[in-house]
């Protein structure tokens, strides 16, 4: 039996390789997923969502990839799992994209529905978030929730973070209309950081 050499050396989940992950066209190659969830078939209020993802010296992260999971209007999860899914939506529910050169990033798709919990109960509307960014060994994980709905107060997730932390999952309205939009910067550090969740 060879000689042990001692213990691999951990890698980072970033900077990722932009080539193959989000190329948005930059590269001759074809997006498995961009930050452009709305199909032609999909029902419910078309959003925006959008932030600056920001380090502990809260400075823009310019290399970091975002990715979001999240149910249709209905509530419904693009998965087996999931009886309730239409299988012949092509409404994915799940999107990726790269911060640009000044930390911010974008994601269009719809709003999403009330989703049981485990035992039953109500879930506010909300996106799951996945962070990935340089010199992080996990991704980290969170949620997008979504100022002004009735559904946050009784939100089970939502009511196991501090009260003076819950601002740091919700996203503000900034634009009415047709096309809602909704801000929330991304604090990996610091004193507004961000809520993670250990999954």
């Amino acid at each position: 039996m060879p000689e042990s050499k001692g213990i691999t050396p951990s890698q980072t989940v970033g900077p990722y390789f932009k080539y193959g992950l989000t190329p948005n066209g930059e590269y001759a190659w074809n997006d498995p997923f961009t930050n452009n969830l709305v199909t032609p078939d999909v029902t419910g209020d078309r959003i925006r969502v959008e932030g600056i993802v920001y380090d502990g010296d809260g400075k823009p992260v310019p290399d970091c990839m975002l990715e979001i999971w999240q149910a249709d209007a209905q509530g419904r999860f693009s998965d087996p799992q999931d009886k309730r899914a239409l299988p012949n939506t092509s409404f994915k529910r799940f999107g990726r994209c790269g911060t640009r050169g000044n930390g911010g990033y974008v994601f269009d798709t719809i709003k999403p529905g009330v989703v049981p919990d485990p035992d039953g109960k109500p879930q506010a509307p909300h996106i799951v978030l996945a962070v990935f960014a340089r010199g992080m060994l996990l991704h980290l994980y969170t949620r997008i929730y979504f100022d002004g709905e009735a559904g946050n107060a009784a939100d089970p997730v939502l009511a196991l973070v501090p009260a003076d932390r819950r601002a740091t999952l919700i996203a503000k309205r900034k634009a009415g209309g047709a096309n809602a939009i909704y801000s929330l910067d991304i604090h990996l550090q610091g004193d507004n950081e961000t809520v993670f969740f250990d999954v």
